[in-house]
């Protein structure tokens, strides 16, 4: 099947691993509602069942329906911007400590997929940044240098040394690399659905609705959905693209950016690694999953307005051809690569390239978490974790700060480009 049944494309990951539809029963109330099956929903539920809390989650379609089942499969840590420009913004203590809760995130889906048994690819190969132009090589070394004297596990790739570890020739145009030896790569629907699986089984509950409004309610929240109305003492609403649907303060803070993207029909093994590189100035990226698919994305370039501010999850021509010249312009000896199918999702941005995460503004006892920047799978798993703290303790914790929807770097976004950082 090459599309859903209201006409959008099926990502790779859901057409190979179909995502699960909740369908337990909508309660009249409970300790806490999660609204969202994606990463920072699915993975809240984890740790409050954990926790033993009274837990429902409320997913309008299927867990992975969003973003995280329509990307490229990294759990890369860093910052969507970079770590130069994110301490120019918020101070060097305040871009560690979200590097930092990346990092975690990161080793939590290493440590909870291992103990829950999650089948879903896991492999812990690396990310190699290509570098395209000599000119770009001292700087981006540079940064690497400075990164690993923080601690972080990085390396400055020649061109010899990044040819080792891509199984085919690089054209002229690729200097040299940056390697981050301890990024994974996974299939993100089986990844996600072993996570919210976990969750059912340590006592979380999982709905199907469509949640219309939250209204306080003397010491709780009422999530009105169009299956009924559920109270709850605390609420977590994590649906990224669609946050200002439920949390209108945040609507022009955290905006919704099309991301498109395609597969290859399977060719031997290529690339082991993830892989991203600048060919456009929003970036392209890319993994090959273990059946010999590959999956890339990028060329936001090409789209009208970068894409920004777009709700439809349909690619358009012009981008997706642009993304298919990406890999045989890079290495030229791919040039008969078969696309198999492409598709869309939304991803969510702020004009300072951070997540907001902590309590939502104007809405008492609820919390919220959203625009990843495209850089979501390292930090829900984290979140998660922070918000099932903030809950059960009743305090936010000193992590959550730097993300706080209060910030002064969090205003409106009006017409600024995003772009990829490397």
């Amino acid at each position: 099947m090459t599309s859903t049944s209201n006409g959008e494309p099926r990502s790779y990951w859901h057409a190979t691993a179909p995502p699960p539809v909740p369908s337990a029963a909508l309660p009249d109330a409970c300790d806490v509602v999660v609204i969202g099956g994606g990463q920072v929903g699915t993975w809240t539920a984890y740790w409050l069942a954990r926790a033993g809390a009274d837990v429902t989650l409320i997913e309008r379609t299927a867990i992975s329906w969003g973003a995280t089942g329509r990307n490229g499969g990294f759990v890369s840590a860093g910052l969507a911007d970079g770590f130069t420009a994110t301490a120019a913004r918020i101070g060097e203590e305040g871009a560690w400590g979200v590097w930092r809760i990346s990092e975690q995130g990161r080793e939590i889906v290493q440590q909870i997929i291992a103990e829950e048994g999650i089948d879903c690819d896991y492999r812990e190969n690396g990310t190699v940044g290509l570098i395209l132009g000599e000119d770009e090589l001292d700087v981006k070394h540079a940064s690497v240098n400075e990164l690993a004297s923080h601690g972080v596990a990085i390396e400055a790739l020649d061109r010899a040394s990044l040819q080792e570890l891509i199984r085919t020739p690089l054209a002229d145009e690729i200097a040299g690399g940056v390697f981050h030896p301890q990024n994974a790569l996974v299939h993100s629907a089986k990844y996600l659905a072993g996570v919210g699986a976990a969750a059912q089984r340590l006592g979380a509950r999982f709905c199907q609705a469509n949640v219309t409004e939250l209204q306080s309610d003397g010491d709780g929240t009422l999530v009105v959905t169009e299956q009924g109305t559920v109270r709850a003492r605390n609420v977590v609403v994590g649906i990224n693209a669609w946050t200002d649907e439920l949390v209108p303060e945040l609507t022009g803070l955290i905006v919704p950016v099309r991301g498109q993207i395609l597969s290859y029909e399977p060719i031997s093994t290529t690339f082991t690694t993830g892989v991203g590189v600048a060919v456009t100035p929003t970036g392209e990226y890319w993994q090959q999953a273990l059946d010999g698919s590959i999956v890339i994305g990028g060329c936001r370039d090409d789209a009208p307005n970068k894409d920004v501010g777009v709700r439809e999850t349909v690619p358009t021509p012009d981008v997706i051809s642009r993304i298919a010249d990406v890999i045989p312009r890079l290495f030229p000896q791919l040039n008969g690569l078969k696309v198999a199918r492409s598709w869309a999702g939304l991803m969510a941005f702020t004009a300072d390239y951070l997540p907001v995460a902590g309590p939502a503004p104007g809405l008492p006892g609820v919390w919220v978490a959203g625009g990843f920047c495209g850089h979501g799978m390292p930090f829900g798993p984290r979140l998660g974790q922070l918000f099932t703290e903030a809950i059960t303790t009743g305090s936010t914790p000193d992590a959550l700060r730097p993300l706080s929807a209060d910030r002064p770097t969090l205003t409106p976004v009006v017409s600024t480009v995003f772009e990829a950082v490397e």
